[in-house]
């Protein structure tokens, strides 16, 4: 709660301070016009030149873009979430014929059918040639752009990976169908629905008898977050709802935290190790990100696995560390403690000595390895 009180103060300041905003005018054939956009990319983007990111579009970009590109700038600083790039759509008034819906089907009719196939077959191929792109798109919509981006549910496979649903102006018969497809599809979905209670009546009921309907739906590539914000009106909500929304959807990205630790690692009943391996293996999978095991996480699971007793996993935590961060002392602190509990001191104390000229890591000191060399030296007479 304190680090969502402390957001909401800062995480507007001068965000352009720290990150690139570029505006530009998109010029589409598909809606015949040009549209302006506003697109945010990451810190250190121009000086990583392998690494891809995700992306987040935004409708309702004249409003929703400072917001949700503060927080993603925030969360990814602490590493909550993947560093990404954010694209804002200039909406203005148009956002009504943008998003309008037939009178009788309750879809897309001909002028809002347009601007759908202007995000899908012109914005997002635009912004995948232009810039370093994963394969996760998150959309992120505000009451009547809310109920819009519901309807790319139903392209196969659906264009966003999340959708970030605030307060919903619900096109008849959407909550049904909604309903009805997602547990056809295959793909991964994260979806994340919130209203207030001081929400617009009809809005705030019509998104809670939506959520009665997804809350129960059975399927293994459903993800459902919602949110009902006490005494948050239509306009406070989409304050909280955004951060909430990147911290559910990116739960899985975040560094193992004190309450994973205690809650979930420390209650396997299966190796530490392989929790660690298929954690960054679903990173991969859901976000398309190939990265390095974090420094916090070997910590994390070779401390686990020391207090669990798992000597193997902290000799394969140990090896993997030893690749991942070979000028470290990280993982030969912790082949030196396997070979300590495996009964072979002798090779404890060699690898705690190798690695005297090494960089040091968090609590992880020179001074430590050396002490622990000189008591296995003294205890054992070599």
């Amino acid at each position: 709660m304190n680090k969502i009180l402390l957001l909401a103060i800062c995480v507007f300041f001068n965000v352009s301070a720290f990150s690139q905003i570029i505006y530009e005018e998109f010029n589409s054939s598909k809606l015949g016009e040009s549209r302006k956009l506003k697109i945010q990319l990451p810190r250190n983007y121009d000086s990583n030149k392998d690494k891809v990111y995700p992306i987040v579009i935004v409708l309702d970009g004249d409003y929703l873009f400072e917001p949700v590109a503060g927080n993603v700038d925030y969360f990814s600083y602490w590493e909550d979430m993947p560093e990404s790039i954010v694209v804002g759509i200039m909406q203005g008034d148009s956002r009504y014929e943008d998003c309008a819906y037939d009178d009788n089907t309750f879809m897309p009719d001909e002028d809002s059918a347009k601007f759908f196939e202007f995000i899908g077959l012109e914005l997002l191929p635009y912004i995948d040639g232009k810039y370093r792109t994963a394969k996760f798109v998150i959309g992120v919509g505000h009451d009547f752009t809310a109920n819009f981006l519901n309807y790319y549910l139903f392209k196969d496979p659906p264009l966003f990976n999340g959708y970030i649903v605030l307060s919903p102006d619900l096109a008849p018969m959407i909550d049904d169908r909604i309903a009805q497809r997602l547990p056809s599809i295959s793909q991964k979905v994260f979806y994340y629905l919130a209203t207030g209670t001081d929400d617009i009546k009809g809005l705030m009921e019509s998104t809670e008898a939506l959520n009665t309907k997804l809350v129960g739906l059975k399927s293994q590539t459903f993800n459902y977050y919602y949110d009902n914000f006490e005494n948050a009106t239509h306009y406070s909500l989409v304050g909280r709802g955004i951060p909430n929304a990147l911290e559910k959807i990116f739960s899985v990205y975040r560094p193992i935290s004190k309450k994973e630790y205690s809650d979930v690692v420390m209650k396997l009943n299966t190796p530490i190790h392989q929790y660690l391996i298929d954690k960054y293996a679903t990173i991969e999978d859901l976000f398309g990100l190939d990265n390095p095991i974090r420094v916090n996480d070997y910590i994390a699971t070779a401390t686990a696995s020391e207090k669990k007793k798992q000597w193997e996993s902290l000799r394969e935590i140990a090896s993997m560390a030893q690749k991942d961060y070979p000028n470290t002392i990280l993982g030969d602190y912790y082949m030196g403690r396997y070979y300590e509990e495996n009964g072979d001191p002798k090779k404890a104390m060699r690898t705690y000595q190798a690695a005297f000229d090494k960089e040091e890591v968090d609590f992880l000191t020179i001074d430590m390895l050396l002490d622990r060399a000189d008591k296995i030296k003294t205890d054992f007479g070599y």
